[in-house]
């Protein structure tokens, strides 16, 4: 009987969560409600569903518009078939012509309607790319034309370019291409009053779909020609031209290493544009191991990535602090190599225009000495006759025995300063082996005490007249 409260308690609190359960609302998952839409919305006739329910849109199909714009060889444009003298960048090519049209037979074209991304200046995203494209397209070509955009031949604002439309034939039974329009077509060149032409709707038809696909330069994807670490991409124009905007700062840089002097290397790279190489001395320094040393070694196309820096004790500017993590060959921080079997330029310059010459640049506010823009490049004379030539005297200086020849021709003085050069049984060279000679020379262009010289750096590099 003591027992029969504690039961009756139990079975009241079981009686009472088990009403507790039965009156809690169950819940209904999304899948549940489709379920139960599905179940109490009325059957959808045929008409009906097709009413309601969007038919699928079919994906936009890539137009041509290239292969449907023609050259109309009959209009009152000018019309020239041409050859490539040099490639400049995407937008910018020098071609042969007539001197009927050009008095020195090179018509620097600026292409129409396009601008493409910077790769000679501070190399942009798609820079290079756009060059690449334009350059693939030239090379292959069976035949090349140029097109005024009216009667006339017309100059771009320097005055130093053509405004023209590039047509090319794939091969030699093609039609003719518009590579203006290809550029904007691939999505390489933003509009550069592309409306305001001959073939202006076409080009915003072509800009338009470029946009609307998102290629190249529309795509926010990642070039796959540029490089994304923390050095300034640049070219070695770029960086010979505004030093001092670079001082200090991690650049990049492509270049072929041309010589090779103690613990440091000489670079450059042409310029299409002016017809002059660009040069600079890297240093080396102690941190490179044997593969990075490998890279840099003479006749290697090379990208160098260092800090840039001006050498008070050599007066001019220089590229040190090169790595390179053999387990990280492709860091956008490495030294790279780029291909092997390149030659130094050595362009063939006469004794004024390396000491008096000048160029313009367009942009630039005033013209730079020849000079001083070919610092650190290779660069031949022909024909100095030797007025004198002195050797360092001083047996405690690790240039002893090194040359200063003064050179003249045609009026004009040219130096040449030598590293220290010995015969076959070890003797030094004295300054009577060449004192009176004619001499063809080839060096590296530097600067030393106010005064551009050349320096020779091997015996090999000066040939006497017979």
């Amino acid at each position: 009987m003591r027992k029969i409260p504690a039961l009756i308690l139990i079975l009241t609190l079981l009686l009472t969560g088990l009403t507790a359960c039965q009156q809690e609302p169950a819940v209904t998952t999304p899948a549940d409600k489709t379920t139960e839409a599905a179940e109490t919305t009325a059957p959808v006739t045929a008409e009906e569903s097709t009413a309601a329910v969007p038919s699928e849109t079919a994906a936009p199909e890539f137009v041509d518009y290239v292969s449907q714009l023609s050259l109309n060889e009959s209009s009152e444009t000018r019309k020239q078939k041409v050859t490539v003298r040099s490639f400049v960048d995407g937008d910018t090519t020098h071609f042969n012509v007539p001197t009927s049209i050009s008095e020195d037979g090179v018509l620097k074209a600026r292409y129409l309607a396009v601008n493409t991304p910077e790769s000679t200046g501070k190399i942009e995203e798609y820079g290079k790319t756009a060059s690449y494209f334009t350059r693939e397209k030239l090379e292959n070509a069976a035949e090349i034309l140029i097109e005024s955009d009216d009667a006339n031949w017309n100059v771009d604002s320097t005055g130093g370019r053509f405004l023209v439309w590039v047509w090319y034939k794939p091969d030699a039974n093609s039609p003719y291409r518009n590579l203006n329009l290809e550029l904007l077509q691939n999505g390489l060149a933003i509009a550069n009053s592309s409306a305001n032409n001959r073939y202006g709707s076409i080009c915003m038809q072509a800009i338009t779909q470029a946009r609307s696909f998102k290629l190249a330069i529309y795509s926010g994807q990642k070039d796959p020609n540029f490089y994304y670490g923390d050095a300034i991409e640049l070219s070695l124009r770029e960086i010979r031209l505004h030093p001092k905007e670079y001082e200090g700062s991690k650049v990049a840089f492509e270049a072929v290493v041309t010589r090779g002097e103690g613990g440091s290397v000489y670079v450059e790279e042409y310029d299409a544009e002016l017809d002059l190489y660009f040069g600079m001395p890297i240093y080396l320094g102690y941190d490179l191991s044997g593969d990075g040393l490998s890279i840099m070694s003479v006749g290697n196309r090379v990208r160098v990535v260092g800090t840039l820096q001006y050498y008070e004790a050599g007066g001019t500017w220089q590229v040190s602090g090169l790595s390179y993590r053999a387990m990280r060959p492709d860091d956008p921080g490495n030294i790279q190599k780029l291909g092997e079997g390149f030659e130094p330029g050595y362009k063939l310059t006469d004794p004024k225009t390396f000491t008096e010459g000048t160029v313009s640049i367009e942009d630039e506010a005033e013209p730079y000495r020849y000079a001083y823009l070919t610092l650190g490049s290779t660069l031949s004379m022909k024909d100095l006759t030797v007025k004198s030539c002195r050797a360092n005297d001083n047996e405690k200086s690790s240039s002893f025995g090194a040359l200063t020849i003064v050179c003249e021709a045609d009026g004009t003085e040219v130096v040449l300063h030598t590293v220290v050069m010995r015969d076959e049984k070890g003797a030094l060279i004295k300054p009577e082996t060449y004192l009176g000679k004619v001499l063809d020379v080839k060096g590296i262009v530097s600067h030393f005490d106010g005064l551009y010289e050349i320096e020779i750096l091997k015996q090999e590099d000066i040939a006497v007249h017979p």
